[in-house]
This record gives C-alpha cells, structure tokens and sequence, in this order.
C-alpha cells in the first residue's frame, strides 16, 4: 500500500502539532521543529495497526460509501489532498507513541480495556438503551412471588377446616400468625374485609385483602394505620382507635375486673387514646398521620399489651394504673362532679402548687384549646393533657405546653420580664408563710448558667 496516499503525495499539507497531542513532548518544541513533527507522524503511519486502519478507510472512499469518523461526515468523493485534520478531530483521543508500552505513562493510564481496533481512535457506538425496573406503586410495592406463595399456603392451611369461612371469634388466630399484629386487632381486621357484614370471612376474601391488596408487603405500621383508618382518610382521628381498645378491654386478662364497670371501661379507653394523641400527635391537629405514628412508639406498646398478662407493667399508654391515677385526681377536683373543672377547681390542684397568674393562662387557651366547647369550664380530655405535662415536664409536649403558658407576647422568646411576672406571685408566698426569699435575680442567675448561652447561642 502507498502510504502517500495519506498525505495526498507531492507537497504534504503543514501538520499542526496540537493534533499530534503528545503529552510528553511540549506543544511549543513540535512547532518549534516541524521536522521532529513530521517524524513522529511518519513513525505512527509505519504502525500495522495504523496501516490497516487507513486501509480500511480508503477501501470505502474508493467505493464511495460514507465515513462516519467519531461523529464528524467526511465527503470521501473529495480529493484526499487535506484529509489529515479529519483524522484527528478536536478533543479525540491522542495517537499511540511509537515507543515501548511499557515505558509510557500515558500507555498505562489509558489500559482501561481491550480496544477492538488496536488503536486509540475508537468508532463512536449508538448509546445503549438502559431499562429502568418500576420503582413506584401506587397501593404499594407488591410482594415477591417467593413470599406470596408462602403466605398462600399458610392460608390455605388455616382455611382448611373451615371451607365456608371464619367468623369473627375464629379470627384471632390469623391476626397473629398470618398479619403478625396484635390479638386485639381482630375484629378490626374482619370488619375491614366483611364490609357488606356478612359475620363471615372466607379464604378467598382474606386472600384478596391481605396479599392481593399488598398488606403482606407492607411493614406494622403501615398495616396498622390502613386497617384503622377510613377510606376517605389520610390520617387517623381518635375515634379510629376505639374498636381496636373495645376489643383489648374484652380479652386482656389484666381488664377483666372492668367488664362489670362499662363506664369505667370507656374512660379507660378515652384515657389511652388521650395520651396516645398527646405524646404522637406532635401537630397537635387531631389527625395522627403515618409518619407521626412510625416515629412514635405507640406501635412496639401495643404489642407489649399484647403479649404481657399484667396491664400494669404496659407503662407505655395502657397502664390501668397510670388511668387510675388520673382520672381519680379529676374527680377529686371536679366537686360538682359535671365532669367540668373551673379555675377554682384547677388552683387545689397539688395542694395549691399552680398560681393564679398561670391557671389564668391555661383556661386563655394559650397551650392548648379546650375541647369542651363550655366558656371557662375544662373537660376531661383537657385535663389529660394538663396533667400530662405537670408530671412529666422533662417530656417535648410538656416542654412546649409549658412554653406557651410563659411566653406572653407569643414570639417563641422568653425574656427575663416574662419569667419574671410569674415568678413575683411564687415570691409573695414565701413571703407569707416566712420563709426567706430567694431573689427572681438569683433564680435568672442559675437559669443562665444551665443554659450556657456562650456554648450553644455563639
């Protein structure tokens, strides 16, 4: 083959060096000497590789076919007089270096992979096109089929003496084996699927709910916060617990002793629902969303109820005890016994401890709004959350309730004249009963230096 047929014989064409790009020679020492450039390049078109390369692309000029040389036309029914710069356009990767691969850096950079030509100019592919798999559902994830036959399977089992169905009493045992939810949460589970109230659900029906209705993919508390809500609904109410509660107060062993008191029996599950909302319901709207309800606890608390006989030792909401206590001291206060308290009432509270500067805030309604609807009366759900935060002001409801009650203007700031207007009514009665004063200053003084405001306000 003639080589000069590349550089299109008789005069060559001048070689810019830049499309020699050497990046171990220096751009300015190849201009410098052209003739160093025009070796280098007659050395890289001595190359097999090189020689075949150019072959092949004259055999289809000579046929007229149309070259396509990374992504840039060249019209090969031209005369090849100047057709070294479309052999190297901008920005392709540089020409091989005549010497050894071993002793190149460049050569050891650029080994990323086999090259199909043997050279560094590589034919641009069409892009390939990559198949992204689904990645949302619009009821859920639907399970793997491994884990779906299993789950079929299971039901079959359980269906297997019972071809007609089961009935609401027979129900508990696919709560717990086959949802892996609380005993308790049977009944609301069945009335879920038999919605036409037909007392019976049958394997079919189940199967459809559960694992055609992607139940079976989803984690506990999803699954919780679908069975107990509406269908309209993207949240849960108070009300929405009270089946799943009716039901805990008929089969707990440790609420036994409360099926003879059906009226003590509500309040009991009011009471629950109250301190569920309290500590969950961080919003403070009355609608506990789905996530509200996977940060909080409530979920890992009622499979404890479940499992543990001794409601008592249930700290976590269900304690009987924890109810007791509550709604005795309400009743203790309320004298008229109208299951309303006023401002009178609410200053016994503790042996007088509250003044009437912060009794005159919580029936403002600056911490919470009432939910008796009764001007200057405070009902028991009200008085929930009081005592909520009075015992326990270490917790964030009680931190922000009691927040509210001292920032007087309402710009999330407490200043030392607000503490301070609380404070005088607390010093006038150590006054009265002769004990020595300790100085609002003092008490600003220790404040300051548990806050630290030069470590956290910098």
């Amino acid at each position: 083959m003639d080589i000069d047929m590349v550089g299109g014989g008789g005069d060559a064409p001048y070689l810019d060096p830049e499309l020699l790009q050497l990046p171990e020679v220096s751009p300015f020492v190849l201009k410098a000497s052209p003739q160093l450039a025009e070796e280098l390049f007659s050395q890289w078109l001595s190359l097999p590789d090189t020689i075949r390369l150019v072959k092949s692309l004259i055999d289809d000029a000579k046929v007229g076919n149309p070259v396509n040389f990374f992504g840039i036309s060249v019209n090969t029914s031209a005369s090849g007089g100047n057709s070294l710069p479309s052999l190297f356009p901008a920005g392709s990767a540089p020409p091989l270096s005549p010497r050894s691969s071993s002793g190149s850096p460049r050569m050891s950079k650029q080994k990323t992979g086999p090259s199909s030509l043997g050279s560094p100019l590589k034919l641009v592919s069409e892009p390939v096109q990559e198949f992204i798999p689904q990645f949302y559902f619009q009821n859920g994830r639907p399970p793997a089929n491994e884990l779906r036959e299993q789950c079929i399977l299971r039901i079959k089992h359980f269906f297997s003496n019972h071809l007609d169905g089961l009935r609401i009493d027979e129900f508990k045992s696919i709560t717990k084996e086959i949802c892996k939810l609380p005993s308790f949460f049977s009944s609301a589970i069945f009335r879920k699927i038999d919605s036409d109230c037909y007392g019976i659900v049958t394997r079919d029906a189940f199967i459809k709910y559960w694992v055609d209705g992607n139940m079976l993919a989803m984690d506990r508390t999803t699954c919780i916060f679908n069975i107990l809500k509406q269908p309209e609904h993207y949240y849960l109410i108070q009300t929405d617990f009270k089946p799943v509660l009716r039901e805990l107060l008929t089969t707990h062993p440790g609420l036994e002793f409360l099926q003879s008191t059906p009226e003590f029996q509500e309040r009991y599950a009011e009471t629950v629902i109250y301190r569920i909302f309290y500590y969950i319901n961080r919003s403070g709207n009355g609608r506990l969303t789905l996530r509200e309800l996977k940060r909080g606890n409530v979920i890992a608390a009622m499979q404890h109820a479940d499992e543990e006989e001794d409601i008592n030792k249930v700290l976590r909401y269900f304690s009987y005890e924890h109810f007791y206590v509550i709604y005795c001291k309400f009743w203790e206060l309320d004298t008229d016994h109208d299951f309303l308290i006023d401002k009178e009432n609410l200053l016994r509270y503790g042996n007088h401890a509250l003044t009437y500067r912060i009794v005159d805030r919580i029936f403002s309604q600056v911490p919470r709004k009432f939910t008796s609807n009764i001007e200057g009366k405070m009902g028991y759900e009200d008085f929930v959350y009081f005592m909520l935060s009075e015992e326990d002001k270490s917790s964030e409801p009680s931190l922000e309730y009691w927040f509210k009650c001292l920032d007087l203007d309402g710009n999330g700031v407490l200043t030392p004249n607000e503490m301070q207007f609380f404070y005088e009514e607390q010093l006038h009665r150590m006054e009265c009963i002769s004990q020595e004063p300790v100085l609002f200053e003092d008490i600003l003084c220790q404040i300051v230096d548990m806050i630290a405001p030069e470590l956290h306000f910098r």
